[in-house]
């Protein structure tokens, strides 16, 4: 029988981890030593109980790591048996060292500036079961209010301050983002933007020319469509494997500058990547040189296990840019968003930003980097994962109801909008629920050739209970 490994070398207040949650130590700490190999698939680890003793910790701090570590893939529980690491390594390792006690890949050499391009999207209606659209309603207004009434009494918020965004707001940005994403990233390189469509813009002006390839998940998010869209530049879609990227359908060689994706909740199947298809995404983009533009649009809310950790994290030296946004988080009229790039690539985007849009505004950066600072975000996105967790649970129950057998319920336990399957003219559906009050959109409007499913995008996070049931009776009464 295979003994469990002693883990001698695992201590919790290593000075990497300082300041977070023993949770999230032990978590970093095993993790790390599965990707650094130091932990290998088959390696049997001890029991929750034997674990906790040793640490002298409480088990049900290491029952919720295992839980965590097994829901991303890193490890699996077989009854009777034990628990044992189930990472399935990449097809080819990440370093040309695969002894190497930390994953190394090769970026591909920065590019150089082209003349900008723009193209816009219609606005959409707030209306319930619109996709995108939080709950505007439970956000904490007052606590905003008092705070914004604070800042506008700063003198110094009244002048100019920098293009790449308020340094207090791009430090808590970069501290949320490593303790809670797992994005390895320090306050400069971070670019404050108005909103995530802009840090998407800004990546395909300064990456994209004339002749230039960018691949994009198929059927995926229309903006990055919209903002990567340029002349001369070719789209290629890359099929989704039901409902996450098909990393067999990326080709072995390309000339494709980007691969724009959303791996820890595809956007708008909802699917999310596990870890060994993260790490052979990493792979693929080291061994081909192509960058990755992993847009990270809500990933906070995951109402079953926490958060999936971000791809950029997983890797030193990652061909990454992350991208993110206030939108869904705080509300959508905030404009917020952020770029997260290597530090070679900060002079260049900054540089961009000045040109094209100049400052974000002071004020609303300075009350944005109060709220996180005095831990109003955190609190709110708490409440909010268990409010979007109970309506996302009402919704279903009114599918299983309502819709039994018209369409086939796609539904991550995460994010804010589910999609209601079913074969026909869907934009046809779209119209007809748009009379009657409610903003679904198509599915078919997602695809970037010509489309292979159909159906509905349900938002839910701006719906009320009342609006969920007549909602879904008006999707029932579809013909």
């Amino acid at each position: 029988m295979t003994t469990s490994l002693p883990l001698t070398d695992l201590h919790l207040l290593d000075p990497a981890y300082s300041g977070q949650p023993l949770q999230a130590q032990l978590y970093l700490a095993l993790s790390q030593r599965i990707l650094d190999g130091r932990l290998q698939p088959g390696d049997r680890l001890p029991s929750s109980r034997l674990l906790a003793s040793d640490l002298s910790i409480a088990r049900n701090t290491v029952l919720a790591v295992y839980d965590q570590l097994q829901a991303e893939g890193f490890i699996r529980h077989q009854p009777r048996s034990g628990t044992f690491v189930d990472l399935r390594p990449p097809p080819k390792p990440l370093s040309p060292t695969p002894t190497a006690t930390k994953r190394q890949s090769a970026r591909p050499p920065p590019p150089t500036l082209n003349r900008p391009a723009s193209q816009r999207d219609t606005d959409e209606a707030n209306r319930p079961f619109t996709p995108g659209l939080p709950d505007s309603d439970a956000f904490p207004l007052a606590i905003w209010n008092r705070l914004q009434h604070q800042q506008e009494n700063r003198r110094s918020l009244l002048n100019y301050d920098s293009y790449q965004g308020y340094a207090p707001l791009r430090q808590a940005i970069a501290d949320y983002l490593r303790q809670s994403r797992g994005v390895r990233c320090q306050a400069e390189q971070v670019i404050v933007t108005q909103g995530a469509q802009q840090a998407l813009s800004l990546i395909g002006e300064l990456f994209l020319h004339p002749g230039d390839r960018v691949l994009i998940e198929n059927p995926g998010y229309r903006g990055a469509r919209f903002a990567l869209s340029k002349p001369g530049v070719t789209l290629q879609a890359v099929p989704l494997a039901d409902t996450v990227l098909d990393l067999n359908q990326l080709p072995a060689q390309t000339d494709a500058k980007l691969l724009y994706c959303t791996p820890t909740h595809q956007y708008p199947l909802g699917g999310i990547l596990d870890i060994s298809q993260r790490l052979q995404l990493l792979d693929w983009a080291a061994r081909t040189g192509t960058w990755i533009i992993e847009d990270d649009y809500d990933s906070e809310f995951h109402f079953i296990n926490k958060p999936i950790a971000a791809i950029q994290g997983l890797v030193d030296n990652a061909p990454v840019l992350y991208v993110g946004s206030f939108s869904k988080t705080l509300f959508p009229a905030l404009r917020l968003g952020y770029l997260v790039v290597p530090p070679d690539l900060v002079d260049a985007f900054t540089q961009l930003k000045r040109i094209h849009a100049g400052e974000s505004p002071l004020l609303t950066q300075a009350v944005t980097a109060a709220f996180i600072e005095q831990g109003h975000f955190a609190r709110h996105l708490r409440r909010m994962r268990q409010h979007y967790h109970g309506k996302w649970q009402q919704l279903n129950e009114q599918i299983e109801q309502r819709l039994s057998g018209q369409f086939r319920a796609v539904a991550e336990s995460a994010g804010m909008h589910l999609v209601l399957e079913r074969n026909g003219d869907d934009r046809a559906w779209a119209n007809a629920m748009q009379q009657a009050g409610f903003g679904p959109l198509a599915l078919s409007e997602y695809a970037l050739e010509t489309p292979q499913r159909t159906g509905l995008v349900i938002g839910f996070a701006n719906a009320s209970e009342v609006e969920i049931r007549q909602g879904v009776a008006a999707v029932a009464a579809l013909p």
